[in-house]
């Protein structure tokens, strides 16, 4: 098989820094795997990546791709693939070919998890933290199913509305909404634990996971970026609830 030029090699690269970059992959993640895969393809390959860009170019040459990316959500299977392919072919396991088709598939498929698996998750993960609070049958149950009401409306305005933030103000909201309706009905035992609860499956526990990795592997621009988001949703969240909290007292008091 010929060896693949540089030309080949720089767009296979940049390609495997798009789809991390836009997957949520760590910035240390992305640049060690697109020198890995460039270096095992016979060039020497130097990429630099922020949160929201990604540089590759080949060291000695002027050439260089630019990919720019919005900070955005996160599919970690998209991450672990090219993980997976990028050790392949660093240890001679499949061509720069099969590696080339292989990106291309990556790229193109699109991974996401059924309806229904979703929905049963978000409840799953409401009802967690209520066995720490040791909380009532009820609650627990109630926990569940505003859990899945709050991430359908999260859900249902975040493919209505391109505003930052808005989607998890929404979900929380409604999850304060409807535990404080619970509680003043009489269904509900206690609306401080059904919300705290609930919110879990809007809390970004994966974005807060990765700025802690990029700080501590010293990528301390990226970390504080992906902190200070995180810090917005979990604020645009607590926005939701004290609205809803208030709202619902204004009208209780009428």
């Amino acid at each position: 098989m010929s060896q693949p030029d540089t030309e080949e090699i720089l767009e296979v690269c940049g390609k495997v820094g798009e789809i991390l970059l836009n997957a949520g992959a760590e910035t240390s993640r992305i640049e060690t795997t697109v020198e890995y895969i460039g270096h095992a393809a016979g060039a020497r390959v130097a990429c630099y990546a922020t949160i929201t860009a990604v540089f590759v170019s080949l060291e000695n040459e002027s050439r260089t791709r630019l990919i720019k990316s919005s900070l955005g959500g996160f599919n970690l299977q998209k991450v672990d693939e090219l993980n997976q392919l990028s050790r392949e072919f660093v240890a001679h396991k499949i061509t720069f070919s099969d590696l080339e088709r292989e990106v291309a598939r990556i790229e193109r498929q699109v991974i996401n998890f059924p309806w229904w698996a979703r929905i049963l998750g978000a409840g799953w993960v409401s009802v967690a933290p209520m066995l720490l609070f040791k909380a009532t049958n009820g609650d627990l149950a109630w926990a569940f199913f505003v859990g899945i009401f709050g991430y359908l409306g999260a859900e249902f305005v975040g493919r209505r509305t391109t505003t930052p933030y808005f989607k998890e103000a929404t979900g929380a909201f409604v999850v304060a909404i409807l535990a404080e309706l619970l509680m003043n009905i009489g269904w509900g035992d206690s609306a401080g634990n059904i919300i705290i609860s609930a919110l879990m499956p809007l809390v970004p526990g994966v974005a807060i996971t990765n700025a802690i990795r990029e700080i501590l592997s010293r990528q301390i621009i990226s970390g504080i970026v992906r902190t200070v988001d995180a810090v917005f949703v979990a604020g645009a969240i607590g926005s939701g609830v004290v609205i809803a909290i208030v709202l619902t007292q204004v009208l209780g008091g009428r």
